[in-house]
């Protein structure tokens, strides 16, 4: 296998990595259940779409297989996650979860009042 193929495959290998580490701190610290939402829906589509290219790529690369299993994963997750991650807040917002006490403006709130705090 070439050098430049490798490097590219360890490229989305490390980002994929980077998005699901990151997502996994942000679920961590993030103060409510709206921005842990947004942080665990934006690295799980980020990181798993980044290792399923490098897979991809090494598949194609060292066995001269096109996967489109692979290729289909990406895909749905691309499609599921954020529209998961935004019914899962929704449902959270309107069974009453409250929001951070840092939030500053609430979109949703029927006459988008601004935090005075």
């Amino acid at each position: 296998m070439l050098l430049l193929i490798k490097i590219v495959i360890s490229f989305f290998l490390i980002i994929g990595t980077f998005f699901i580490l990151s997502g996994t701190l942000g679920v961590l610290r993030f103060p409510d259940v709206y921005s842990r939402l947004h942080a665990a829906t934006k690295s799980s589509t980020l990181g798993v779409s980044g290792v399923l290219i490098g897979s991809a790529i090494y598949v194609y690369s060292d066995m001269n297989v096109f996967s489109g299993k692979l290729i289909l994963g990406i895909l749905f997750v691309l499609l599921t996650a954020p529209v998961a991650g935004h019914m899962i807040s929704r449902a959270a917002y309107r069974t009453g979860v409250p929001l951070s006490e840092k939030t500053v403006y609430n979109h949703l709130e029927e006459n988008h009042k601004i935090n005075e705090s």
